[in-house]
């Protein structure tokens, strides 16, 4: 009847491959029956697999503020008890200032110090945290995902069979997987179902749920008029509207009819666990200025903003680190490394020190300390830059 696929084994086993996993299941929040191509195991290896990479693309973790960490963890710990889906569900604070949160299958979530500086209390980073939870206790992500099989059968199956490869960071599609995660755009169902379910979780928490109406008048105010920032960020993939403040109002509304009232905003809490955060706000922001100038080529005015940045907070590796860049596009080799030294000293856990240091010991001919540090940048983040650059140094090698 298929001629043509049963010539092709590979595409009768793809073809197979989709006929097992093709399936009808409930979903654990809303309680629908819906369709479902990847299992739980596979939602739980994902999230696991692409959490690391993720997060060293958007900045790595805020590791100079670890009590802040350990903050945003216990808000998040405390919505995921109440939640309709227990999963091993992790919370980061990643060091970018763009305002976001995401949500990876399997309860891998990350908040950006950038929107954290912009909430008012606990019971708002409650109403983020508790709207990503739903993203992932609901399977939007894996949703996603799975209109991409049906769309895309051959790429996002074989992205997803080779899960427990050690080579499935280079694997076409699963190489993309977590930056199309991060990117998607929700539908505007599953915006619906996680300001819905997480207002719920936040009353279950004890949070005043009008928080979650407070904040989308914020994010509604500061998406008119703000830089690309905000539009890249948090606004990309969801979307602000008055239709979700008045939607969290009816909600709300609801919750107090059904006679759940109160809860705690938690104002001093937050304020003070986000005060160093608030305090080192202008050396972050000389930081994002040096990186702007870095990209217009204006090195010695990205210095001096960098040397302002460090006078302001001198134990940020990412300050440290950019500076040691500069210096390798000055071609002060033995200077980087000594600054990429201070930078790994500070934050041991992040790619591009160990790529930029890479670089800087291969120009310099240490080409053993160059492939040791190159492949501890792939370990962490693999990319093209490291790659090409081992290649490289291999051939060198041949060639001696």
């Amino acid at each position: 009847m298929f001629p043509y696929i049963a010539r092709h084994p590979t595409i009768s086993a793809l073809v197979l491959l989709l006929g097992l996993v093709v399936g009808c299941a409930q979903n654990p929040v809303t309680g629908q029956r819906e369709l479902s191509l990847i299992s739980t195991q596979q939602e739980l290896n994902i999230g696991a697999q692409q959490y690391q990479p993720s997060q060293q693309v958007q900045g790595g973790q805020f590791s100079v503020d670890p009590e802040l960490t350990a903050y945003v963890q216990g808000v998040g710990n405390r919505l995921a008890a109440v939640s309709d889906r227990q999963l091993p569900y992790e919370f980061v604070v990643l060091n970018n200032s763009v305002p976001n949160a995401w949500a990876l299958p399997g309860g891998k979530i990350a908040v950006n110090r950038g929107l954290l500086v912009e909430l008012n209390n606990e019971a708002e980073l409650a109403a983020v945290l508790g709207h990503e939870i739903v993203h992932a206790a609901a399977r939007h992500g894996a949703q996603a995902m799975e209109r991409g099989m049906l769309l895309q059968g051959a790429m996002v199956v074989g992205a997803i069979a080779v899960q427990d490869s050690p080579y499935a960071d280079y694997a076409v599609g699963g190489a993309m997987l977590g930056a199309q995660l991060l990117t998607q755009r929700y539908g505007r169902d599953a915006e619906r179902e996680s300001d819905a379910y997480g207002i719920r979780y936040m009353a279950r928490a004890g949070y005043d749920p009008a928080a979650a109406i407070t904040l989308q008048e914020t994010f509604v105010r500061l998406s008119e008029g703000r830089d690309s920032h905000w539009l890249d960020g948090l606004f990309a993939s969801h979307p602000p509207s008055e239709e979700r403040v008045r939607n969290n109002r009816a909600l709300v509304a609801d919750l107090r009819a059904e006679g759940i009232t109160g809860g705690e905003l938690g104002t001093e809490r937050y304020q003070a666990a986000t005060a160093f955060l608030r305090e080192t706000k202008p050396a972050y922001d000389a930081f994002d200025e040096a990186e702007q100038l870095i990209a217009q080529d204006k090195l010695e005015e990205a210095s001096r903003k960098l040397d302002t940045a460090i006078s302001l907070v001198p134990n940020e590796a990412r300050f440290l680190g950019l500076q040691a860049d500069i210096l390798v596009y000055e071609r002060r080799y033995e200077a980087a490394v000594q600054q990429y030294d201070r930078a790994i000293a500070e934050d041991s856990h992040y790619f591009d020190y160990y790529l930029g240091r890479g670089v800087a010991y291969s120009r310099l001919g240490q080409r053993q300390r160059a492939t040791e540090d190159l492949q501890a940048s792939v370990n962490l983040l693999p990319t093209a830059m490291a790659m090409n650059e081992l290649g490289t140094l291999s051939l060198q090698a041949n060639d001696r």
